[in-house]
């Protein structure tokens, strides 16, 4: 992933796509509550407008993201709730101005960033396209929760092939996260992209091996679905522990969702 002009462009028709789904809401539906206990489709879009700010300052201003992160750890768990709230109460058309204009401006950071260059994060430094790659996969989750929300069903992309990338990537962290010690060897993962495609990560001889639709791992690293929902299968005990823990976001381990699609 050493050129990140693909996931950027990628990034940008993600949001766009999640633009045009609230841009036409009306203001009853931005209110509407979302899979998240206590966040509405508001909530939903000020978190990604937040984020989308504080990734913009890890790209310009290294020392000004570090006294973000240093405000965080004054509450850290609670920081990223006050990230949303913070704008949730604003009028949709102003949060979704301010939506708007930091998604470009992140953008334009992203594409003149220097090609070695490696920004400060909440884990470990990222690379500009590991930046966007983490980016799309929050666009695409919490646009999940907007379209759960407005009881829109939204055809896959292949788009998801950048998150299907970062769920695998993230075993390990899955696993350290639980407080577990990860398998030291690789699994196999194949994954039945939208186009058609095949999606294949790690030896092809591995005896732990996952399968299924691309589609549905990603609803299950994003942790937007209950696996017992989801049409993916294991094989290896290790691969089946990994689907009951796995996640592609940084931070402790999330609630994830109840069986048939409630909140945990």
């Amino acid at each position: 992933m050493s050129d990140p002009t693909t996931v950027i462009d990628d990034l940008r028709e993600e949001g766009e796509e999640l633009d045009r789904l609230v841009a036409g809401a009306s203001a009853e539906h931005w209110a509407l509550a979302t899979p998240a206990p206590g966040w509405t489709v508001a909530h939903q879009i000020a978190h990604l407008a937040w984020t989308d700010r504080s990734a913009l300052l890890a790209v310009t201003d290294a020392d000004g993201f570090h006294a973000l992160v240093e405000k965080a750890l004054t509450a850290p768990g609670s920081f990223v709730d006050e990230g949303a709230e913070e704008d949730a109460g604003l009028p949709p058309a102003e949060l979704l101005a301010r939506w708007r204009d930091g998604r470009a401006a992140l953008e334009r950071a992203l594409r003149a960033a220097p090609p070695k260059a490696r920004f400060p994060w909440y884990g470990p430094p990222m690379s500009a396209a590991s930046m966007a790659t983490a980016r799309l996969m929050e666009t695409w989750a919490h646009g999940q929760d907007v379209a759960d929300a407005l009881g829109v069903v939204r055809p896959p992309t292949d788009r998801l092939r950048h998150v299907a990338w970062l769920g695998v990537r993230s075993r390990d962290f899955a696993y350290g996260a639980h407080g577990l010690t990860p398998p030291a060897d690789p699994f196999r993962v194949e994954l039945h992209a939208p186009s058609g495609d095949v999606w294949t990560y790690g030896p092809e001889d591995a005896p732990q091996r996952v399968t299924g639709p691309a589609l549905d791992f990603c609803l299950l690293v994003t942790q937007r679905a209950h696996r017992s929902d989801l049409a993916l299968h294991a094989e290896g005990p290790d691969a089946d522990r990994w689907l009951d823990i796995a996640q592609a976001f940084a931070g402790p381990p999330g609630s994830g969702r109840k069986p048939g699609g409630g909140t945990a």
